[in-house]
Order: structure tokens, then sequence, then C-alpha cells
């Protein structure tokens, strides 16, 4: 039997030796039986392209190719370029793979809760802590509100609640640890138990 495919998903593509840090990660999920596939494995065609709206559309349509060939979705949730929330393109991927019903766990090394990302992030760069709601509505996904009044959602979760909502609406968890590579690796073992490959 082949060893499930497993699209390997995070803020991971724009960080520094990139390759090699898939090379890691795939042989992490190697040991539980799994085929980790990088977006980089799609990518072919891309290297060499000059930057802009062309090359972008040309690897968005080489990842969506990629994540229709997989079984299941790993997918890195560490707040992306400073801020509190995950990079955005791995948001989506993780809604596209859950609208075609597969297996998705997640991973971070930040184990804090949503709106503790968001009030160190507001106190980092403005200055700025968190405060009480000044409107409470009738929506009771947070206490807090930031310095423009926006909601600090999403608490009892380790990021936004609809991505980690999805992974976990799929039989899915998020693996935290010291490190990337820790992380994974229970992610992965997670993901190897539900579809049987250890």
């Amino acid at each position: 039997m082949p060893r499930p495919r497993i699209y390997l998903a995070g803020d991971l593509v724009f960080r520094p030796q990139a390759e090699a840090v898939f090379a890691r990660l795939k042989t992490i999920a190697a040991r539980f039986g799994l085929d980790g596939v990088a977006p980089f494995d799609g990518q072919a065609d891309v290297k060499g392209l000059a930057p802009g709206f062309d090359t972008i559309m040309t690897i968005v349509k080489a990842d969506r190719a990629l994540m229709d060939q997989c079984d299941a979705g790993l997918f890195c949730l560490d707040p992306f370029r400073r801020s509190a929330d995950m990079d955005p393109g791995t948001a989506v991927e993780i809604g596209y793979m859950f609208a075609h019903g597969r297996p998705l766990e997640g991973y971070t090394t930040d184990g804090r809760s949503y709106p503790d990302k968001v009030a160190a992030y507001w106190q980092t760069a403005w200055r700025v802590q968190l405060r009480s709601r000044q409107d409470t509505g009738d929506i009771g996904s947070g206490a807090l509100e930031d310095g423009d009044g926006v909601l600090a959602h999403s608490e009892g979760m380790l990021q936004n609640g609809m991505t980690e909502g999805f992974i976990r609406l799929s039989g899915g968890d998020v693996a935290v640890a010291p490190t990337l590579e820790e992380s994974f690796a229970v992610a992965a073992e997670r993901l190897a138990r539900r579809l049987d490959t250890i």
C-alpha cells in the first residue's frame, strides 16, 4: 500500500532555508508512515520566473493541484510576521482541504491563547493594552477589544477560531511544543494514527 500523501503547509515556505526545513519535516513524517508533500514539490515551473502577478497565480494553481492530490494536511499555526495571526495563505488552505473532506492536524510552537497573542501584538506595536469591550452586543466570542475597537475574539483557541475550528471539526487537534520539529512530530503521529499507518 502506498503511504498517504500529506500536504505540509504553513509560513514555512517563507522562512530561511525553507527547503531544508521541509526536508526535516518529511523525514519525521516518514517515521510515521506518511509521505510529506511540500508546496515546493509542485512548483518546478516557478523556478526562474520573475516576481509578479503571473508567477503568483502559477504558484496558487500548483499548490491547489498538490492539495487535490493529498490525503490529509499538517498545518503550522505559528504567528506570522510578528503578528498574532497565522499566515493567511495557510488559513485558506485549511479551509480548502476541510471543504474537500481531508483529515487535518495543526501544530505550533506558541501555546498562548489567540487573545493573548493579540494583546502582546498591540502592546509591542503600539504600547496599547486591550480593553474591556465597549459594545457587548450579542457576540460571545471575546471579552476584550483592541485600540481600534475590534474584538479580540476566539477565546479558548490558539489561533483564529475559523482556522483552528476547521482543524478540530475534521477530527484533528493542535500540537504545542517548544520547537517546530517537536510540535510537528506530535501532530504527524496523531494524523498517522487517524490514517492507520502506525
